[in-house]
């Protein structure tokens, strides 16, 4: 084991650890300026790493453990290759390169000695241990590809109804499987039964039997989700009794099929609304019963099939998740990301360490950091009924939410500030104290964090609200401040010009479109806590005559105000009217 450093980072997730072994799981959305100051400490940036040049250039795209567990093969860019590694010297054996960029491969063997690689120029490369054995090319651009080592058919889905099938043993093309779905996406096989299910692009699932060379059976599969229009990205029989298989969408969710219906019996939601890239099954002595581990693009997921219960999950810092490799009855799992590295993570909750480095769960218990570094200080979590409750569901989808489990993490600041009730009177004067009491705490921490000087506070602050003092400005309407008045406009110009325009509200009102309310809710929160709004409104005016008085430049502001007697009486010759109201 190469090692750099001597501690090892570990976060706790529902009382589950997490360690990291090759780089800090920090999530992708945290502060900028903290990641920067966490990668200036020199502690922080030790780490270790269980096999030597584990990385690619550019990115990993696929990484996959031979069935004897001794290799681990991955591709990447740039340029395009493949990389070998033997797990008992800890090192690469060897790389190969590429004229295309590798989307996807099978290991046909026990070890690396036959490979099958689908590459994005529509070819699929066979190779031995001597190097590239042969090279064919299929007619559309392919997608996935599965090996069945039963019948020794390779079967490649692509952007076709048709599920190309090529015999290795006979070395010729057998006639394609054809569903009804306009291009597929994903194609598995089941160990147990040998059934070969394909995912399209309309969201259905086609399930064939290779003996009779025919479907079997066909599903709607992503439409019980709620989601329209979203396709089959991933699709994983169980390996035990082989009547189960998980779909995940392009919609971020992961349904559960028993084969004998149609309906699904869990539904899962990633909570992120990206694709699901992977599932797999896995089992081990250390965790109780099977476990389901589904990856997309942001999060890795790992949860109770039974239950739905999220047991833990792995939210990586070094750029979007392509692929996830785990070694089979351990605790130990392989990320291919958009960056140079391949980050190892470590669960003993999940199950043992590999053979290969035993000594891993003695080392994890003597090299883990005493004090850990948390970075979740200033968000708070909260479930989509507190969002709810607290009339926040407009920002589900902007910055100041993020999914995670069950519910989101929401920036402390934002939440104090939405959460703590203003008071009645003077609620502009009483909003913007809070929100200059906010900025003045995240300065503060700022400065701490970055120990460039002492904490001071600054400004009022809400305590103000049941100070004796000054209680009563925010209780007492008598004390109102009249932002329209002479004096008070004297006082503050830059805040008038800053208000909309009075004309605008007077004569007009907005034109609210159809999906203008969801849409502007969706896109201009940023703005909406700033008082700002980047989405253009349109207006229209309010009858004649208001179109009239804005023609003459004449307010109706004051005439509006008056009580409805009041106003008839001033138009003339109003007795009829007068009398249904009663005055005289």
């Amino acid at each position: 084991m190469a090692t750099q450093g001597g501690n090892l980072k570990s976060t706790s997730i529902n009382g589950v650890k997490v360690y990291s072994i090759s780089q800090r799981n920090l999530p992708t959305w945290l502060n900028p300026k903290k990641k920067r100051a966490l990668r200036k400490d020199p502690h922080y940036q030790q780490r270790v790493e269980l096999v030597q040049d584990l990385r690619f250039e550019t990115a990993t795209s696929r990484i996959k453990i031979t069935p004897n567990e001794e290799y681990v093969i991955a591709s990447g860019i740039y340029p395009p290759q493949v990389k070998v590694y033997e797990l008992r010297e800890l090192s690469m054996k060897f790389e190969r390169h590429f004229d295309s960029e590798i989307i996807d491969f099978q290991i046909l063997d026990d070890d690396y000695s036959k490979l099958a690689f689908l590459c994005a120029d529509r070819s699929v490369c066979l190779h031995a241990k001597y190097g590239k054995h042969y090279t064919l090319r299929i007619p559309r651009m392919g997608r996935d590809i599965e090996y069945d080592c039963w019948s020794c058919d390779l079967f490649c889905a692509a952007s076709s109804p048709d599920l190309y099938r090529i015999n290795l043993e006979k070395g010729q093309f057998l006639k394609s499987f054809n569903t009804r779905s306009p291009a597929l996406n994903v194609v598995s096989r089941s160990k147990v039964h040998g059934l070969v299910a394909c995912g399209g692009e309309d969201g259905a699932v086609e399930c064939f039997d290779p003996r009779v060379e025919s479907s079997v059976g066909r599903i709607d599969a992503v439409a019980p989700s709620g989601d329209t229009n979203h396709e089959v990205t991933a699709l994983e029989f169980d390996g035990d009794g082989g009547f189960l298989m998980a779909v995940g969408s392009s919609g971020g969710k992961v349904l559960l099929y028993d084969l004998r219906s149609s309906n699904p019996m869990r539904i899962k939601d990633h909570l992120y609304g990206s694709p699901i890239l992977d599932i797999k099954w896995h089992s081990s002595l250390n965790s109780e019963g099977r476990k389901l581990i589904t990856t997309d693009s942001h999060i890795v997921r790992i949860w109770d099939p039974e239950t739905g219960e999220g047991m833990t999950s792995i939210e990586p810092n070094g750029g979007a998740i392509n692929d996830i490799c785990i070694f089979s009855n351990s605790g130990l799992m392989l990320l291919a990301l958009d960056g140079s590295h391949i980050p190892s993570y470590f669960i003993p909750s999940l199950g043992p360490a590999p053979k290969w480095i035993a000594s891993l769960e003695n080392l994890t218990e003597e090299l883990e950091e005493n004090a850990q570094t948390t970075v979740y200080d200033n968000f708070k979590f909260l479930t989509k009924e507190d969002l709810e409750r607290l009339n926040m569901t407009k920002y589900i989808g902007t910055n100041h939410l993020r999914a995670y489990m069950h519910g989101f993490f929401v920036d402390y600041r934002l939440y104090q500030r939405i959460a703590k009730k203003l008071p009645k009177v003077n609620r502009s004067l009483a909003a913007s104290i809070l929100e200059k009491e906010t900025e003045n705490e995240r300065k503060d921490a700022e400065v701490v964090e970055n120990k460039k000087g002492s904490k001071k506070n600054k400004g009022l602050g809400t305590d103000i609200f049941h100070d004796e003092r000054f209680g009563g400005m925010f209780e007492n309407k008598e004390y109102e401040i009249d932002e329209t008045s002479q004096e008070y406009l004297a006082l503050h110009p830059v805040a008038a010009t800053t208000k909309q325009p009075s004309s605008l509200v007077e004569y007009f009102d907005p034109i609210a479109e159809e999906d203008e309310d969801q849409d502007q809710d969706f896109s201009s929160s940023d703005d909406d806590i700033k008082g700002k709004s980047r989405v253009p409104r349109l207006y229209e005016v309010k009858d004649e005559r208001h179109a009239e008085a804005f023609r003459n430049s004449v307010s109706l502001a004051e005439e509006d105000s008056l009580p409805i007697g009041e106003r008839l009486a001033s138009l003339g010759d109003v007795g009829p009217i007068l009398a249904l109201t009663g005055k005289k």
